[in-house]
Order: C-alpha cells, then sequence, then structure tokens
C-alpha cells in the first residue's frame, strides 16, 4: 500500500509539470507566431539595404577613395566586438548553449582580443568564463520599432569610429524553420564585400530574397557592357552628409532583422522543448500508471492470498 501510495504521488507531481509544459508550450507558440510575422515582413527590405550597402563599399574599393569612415577598411585588425543575443531565459533547449558556442569559436577563428555586447541575461554565462564583457542591453521577447536597438548600435558604431574596435560582429540565431534554427556570427564593420557569410535571416539562397556578391555581380553584368563597371551614385546634398545618415541607418536595420531572427528563433526553440517535455511527461505517467496498477494488482493478490490462508486456517 506505501508503495502505490508513492507511486500515486509521483504521477499527480508529473501531471502537474505536463500542465505547466503544456501551457509554456501554447505561450511560446504565440509569441512565436508573432516573431515569424515580423521577421517575413522585414527580411526582404533588410537584405535589399544590405545590397545597397555592399554597393556601396564595392564602390568605395573600386575608386580607391574614402567615401564614408564606416567604408574604410581597416590595416591591421586588433581588437573586436561581438553583440551577443541571447535569451532572458531558460527553458530553450540548446538555443542559448549552442549561441554562445558559435561566439567562442569565432573568437578563436579571428584570434583576437574580443569584447562582448551582450543582450539577454543568459549570455552572461561568459563572465564565468574569462571573458570581458563591456556592456549588457535589455532586450525584448518581441520587437516593435528598430528605435529599440538604437542604443546598441550606436554605441557599436561609436567605438569603431573612435578606434576602440577594429571589427564589429553580431552573433545571432538564424531563423529557418520553427524546428530548425541556425547560430551564426556575422560581420557588421568592416564593411566588406568579400566576407564568406553575406547571408542574413536567409533560408537557402534565392536571388529574390538574398544578397551575394554573385548576385551584385550578376546585376552589374547586366547593366553595363565592361568587367570593371560599377554604380555611379549621385548624393544630394553631399556625399558625406548623406551617407553619415545612410550608413548607421543600414546597420541599424541589419542589427534590427538580427533581433527578430533570434526573437523567432528562441521561442521556436522553447516551442519545441515544451512539447518534448510535455511529451515526455505523458509518457511518464503512462509508465507510472502501469507501474501503480501491477503494485495494486500485486497488493489485491497478497490480501487475497492472506484471507484464504486464514480461512483454510479456520476451517481446520
Amino acid at each position: 500500500m506505501a508503495q502505490t501510495k508513492e507511486i500515486s504521488r509521483r504521477i499527480k507531481s508529473v501531471t502537474s509539470t505536463k500542465k505547466i509544459t503544456k501551457a509554456m508550450e501554447m505561450v511560446a507558440a504565440s509569441k512565436m507566431r508573432k516573431a515569424i510575422e515580423a521577421v517575413l515582413k522585414t527580411r526582404t527590405y533588410a537584405n535589399l539595404s544590405w545590397e545597397t550597402v555592399l554597393r556601396l563599399a564595392k564602390l568605395a574599393e573600386t575608386k580607391n577613395e574614402s567615401l564614408h569612415p564606416l567604408l574604410a577598411g581597416r590595416k591591421e585588425i586588433k581588437k573586436a566586438a561581438i553583440i551577443l543575443i541571447s535569451s532572458n531565459r531558460g527553458m530553450c533547449g540548446a538555443y542559448n548553449a549552442a549561441i554562445i558556442s558559435k561566439a567562442k569559436d569565432s573568437i578563436k577563428k579571428y584570434n583576437i582580443a574580443t569584447d562582448f555586447i551582450l543582450a539577454g541575461k543568459k549570455g552572461l554565462s561568459l563572465n564565468n568564463q574569462n571573458y570581458n564583457i563591456v556592456a549588457e542591453f535589455e532586450k525584448n521577447d518581441l520587437l516593435n520599432d528598430a528605435k529599440e536597438i538604437y542604443p546598441i548600435i550606436k554605441m557599436a558604431v561609436d567605438d569603431y569610429l573612435s578606434g576602440k574596435y577594429d571589427k564589429i560582429l553580431v552573433a545571432y540565431t538564424d531563423f529557418v524553420n520553427p524546428a530548425k534554427q541556425v547560430p551564426r556570427v556575422k560581420q557588421l564593420l568592416p564593411l566588406d564585400i568579400k566576407t564568406v557569410d553575406e547571408y542574413l535571416g536567409i533560408v537557402g539562397k534565392d536571388p529574390k530574397i538574398g544578397v551575394n556578391q554573385e548576385l551584385i555581380n550578376e546585376k552589374s553584368k547586366k547593366h553595363s557592357s565592361g568587367d570593371n563597371f560599377v554604380y555611379d551614385y549621385t548624393f544630394e546634398p553631399s556625399p558625406s552628409e548623406v551617407l553619415d545618415l545612410i550608413i548607421p541607418r543600414l546597420l541599424e536595420v541589419q542589427l534590427y532583422q538580427a533581433f527578430l531572427e533570434a526573437n523567432a528563433s528562441e521561442h521556436s526553440a522553447r516551442m519545441t522543448a515544451m512539447h518534448q517535455a510535455t511529451e515526455a511527461a505523458g509518457d511518464m505517467v503512462s509508465e507510472l500508471t502501469l507501474f501503480y496498477n501491477k503494485a495494486r494488482q500485486a497488493s489485491i493478490t497478497a490480501e487475497i492470498a492472506e484471507i484464504s490462508a486464514g480461512a483454510n486456517a479456520l476451517a481446520e
């Protein structure tokens, strides 16, 4: 009897846990739908804006002149900063571990001194791993406006222009579908058309929504008769004034899109994790119910055996 009571308590406990994980799954699913909607609305604009940035970088490279400090490369890369986008809460599987591991792999790849700018509380785990964290910003589960990430991009751009950093990267999780999220590190500054990872929030390499060096070269050939053709921009009122406004804005769009991708990935990962936890709890309840029935049947059998033995003793 004591064994059946213990199993019964465990069944009630696991059932309560199942209700909690199911509720968390539904909340994550609701947030995921809103986050995916926001991602799909801005993805094309973000990639077309990145195309504009790459064209400007190519123009500056071809003419061998500095159109803007943000378009000028650095001769020597001494120090970098990584904007790490993580979650504020756990219960999302390996989401945070994957992006943090990707950021650390990036440090090993470049092998230069690197500081972290954090967005999301889970990134603070780097503080216990002897990594330098220079700033921490609040991260909302759902972003309503690009202005919410303006302080982050302003700090990154100002530090880059002042010479504090020679490279600015953003580590985020790219949303592919609710079952697949890919951790990625993208270089924001300096603007380099030859960087390996030129995609932001791209499922595949569809030229309708994606921008890469091949696409830019292909478009250049269509509008020129020579291989050395570059787009000639007319700036009004002046190149410096226009670029001072447009380039930081385009970088802000890239970072904003990275946040949207990360939010969609986070809610998808949490929904998947909670769905798996709910299924595991259901399986555990079924298994415990089977054990309970077996223990109860054994108890009943033992009681019947005792009654039968007592009856036989009285009959004798």
